[in-house]
């Protein structure tokens, strides 16, 4: 058996297919070209792993104005499902040319919006010449701040996904979808 059959047995649901999740990454690489081609500063893309990798791969690969990459390792999640309401940067953005840079935030998915309204503020304090935000998965009804991306592949109902590089304890980030995860697994 390969990886992504034992994990299928785990999904309730396709939410979105592959080639779906493809067409929103084009739109917003699209969008993210057509307001970022005449900008003097340098266009940076940073990744909040571990989520965001696979989302940011694709994303920039379909981007073609010149683009540079950087990750930051964030953490608002206690264990289980919810999110503890703390944010903690785990790895941080060393750069000397943050006046320079206009970056794009990018995130796997927003819940409560709590961590990219911080990362916003904290890159924004720091000297960035510009910052937004890029989400592929958004989840308005889970919101506790007032925070809404500047680039959004896609509104979700409230239910537990993963796939696309969105886990459950580490598991699932291959499947090439998003998948409702079925409740008997994250209820144990």
């Amino acid at each position: 058996m390969n990886k992504t059959t034992v994990l299928d047995r785990d999904i309730d649901r396709v939410l979105i297919t592959e080639d779906e999740i493809d067409r929103l990454v084009t739109d917003i690489a699209a969008k993210i070209d057509n307001d970022y081609k005449d900008s003097e500063g340098k266009l940076l893309l940073l990744c909040i792993l571990k989520g965001s990798v696979v989302f940011m791969g694709d994303l920039m690969k379909k981007i073609t104005i010149p683009v540079e990459i950087d990750f930051m390792k964030v953490s608002s999640y206690g264990s289980g499902t919810e999110s503890s309401g703390r944010i903690k940067i785990i790895l941080d953005l060393h750069r000397t040319d943050l006046s320079e840079l206009d970056i794009v935030v990018v995130e796997d998915i927003i819940d409560s919006g709590k961590t990219l309204s911080y990362l916003t503020e904290y890159l924004r304090l720091g000297g960035a010449r510009s910052v937004k935000t890029c989400t592929l998965l958004d989840k308005p009804s889970r919101r506790e701040v007032d925070f809404v991306p500047d680039y959004c592949g896609m509104e979700i109902p409230d239910e537990f996904v993963v796939g696309y590089g969105l886990d459950y304890a580490e598991q699932y980030r291959a499947l090439p979808y998003v998948g409702i995860l079925k409740p008997e697994v994250y209820a144990k």
